[in-house]
């Protein structure tokens, strides 16, 4: 009798027990991935503790190989340290990304706040200047913005903010008008709640999580979109460290010193790919939670 008993509630604890240690795992694994993005930014703040040198003195002999007397990824052909400068071109470029994201989210998501919840003629105004900047072909706009403006760097984060916004304005107002339907949205319209507090306190915190997420996985796509820019000689000028620049720079010694023009180009690929997981990690946390 007492084995009879036993048996079952060993099966019973064992079956609650095993579905829930994969999800335990897979919710640490997410949360691992979205410090990751926590860690770059310390890492990339304390940039100037852990740059071996200054990136804009040539500190060796030229064109040395990778490993070569203490310099970890060589030296460029004026003898400046390979790492120095990607470790600050990183810095820049994640500091950029950030940036681009945190302006297009607050002006799109302010201007799909107020057409979501104004509604009427305020929101087929705002929607159809939106879909105007859709409608443009968004890497052309931002090269002609940087050529309007010349080229730099507080120039090129103009351009893309300029270019970026409406794909978060899109979303917010998809996301405040699917809310507006919900039955608590409504109840508090009949209860007398004024716009301005049906739209801070029961609209925005719905559209935020979903919202938070674009951004997140838009910081990869954003660290390309500036890399990309740079190369075409559209970021900081010479010899201000960028990881696309110092590649398009150098790609005539690409087939003897190949370190050269390739560590840059490996920083823009790392960056991307730890801000692609962090993005993806985020929207599993968002999903299961």
């Amino acid at each position: 009798m007492a084995v009879a008993i036993s048996a079952p509630t060993l099966v019973r604890g064992n079956a609650r027990w095993r579905p829930a240690l994969p999800q335990s795992r897979s919710t640490i694994v997410n949360w691992a991935g979205f410090a990751l993005v926590i860690l770059v930014t310390l890492l990339v703040i304390a940039v100037p503790l852990l740059a071996p040198h200054d990136p804009l003195t040539p500190v060796g002999i030229p064109l040395q190989a990778p490993g070569k007397n203490g310099f970890l990824l060589g030296t460029d052909s004026v003898g400046r340290d390979i790492l120095s400068r990607v470790l600050y071109g990183a810095r820049s470029s994640w500091f950029a990304a950030l940036a681009v994201v945190a302006l297009g989210l607050l002006i799109g998501g302010l201007v799909g706040l107020i057409a979501g919840a104004t509604g009427g003629w305020v929101d087929t105004t705002l929607m159809r200047i939106t879909d105007g900047f859709l409608s443009l072909p968004a890497p052309v706009l931002a090269i002609a913005v940087v050529a309007a403006l010349g080229p730099g760097f507080l120039h090129t984060l103009i351009a893309v903010s300029i270019v970026w916004w409406p794909f978060y304005a899109r979303l917010v107002r998809g996301e405040v008008v699917r809310l507006a339907a919900r039955p608590h949205v409504e109840a508090a319209k009949l209860a007398g709640v004024s716009r301005f507090r049906l739209a801070g306190r029961h609209l925005l915190p719905g559209a935020l999580p979903n919202s938070l997420v674009a951004a997140s996985l838009d910081i990869g796509t954003l660290i390309l979109t500036l890399a990309a820019l740079s190369f075409l000689g559209l970021g900081q000028a010479a010899p201000a460290p960028e990881l696309g620049a110092d590649s398009a720079r150098n790609l005539s010694y690409f087939l003897q010193q190949w370190w050269i023009p390739v560590m840059p180009g490996l920083g823009v690929l790392v960056l991307a790919l730890i801000a692609n997981i962090a993005g993806d990690c985020l929207r599993n946390l968002m999903k299961t939670e």
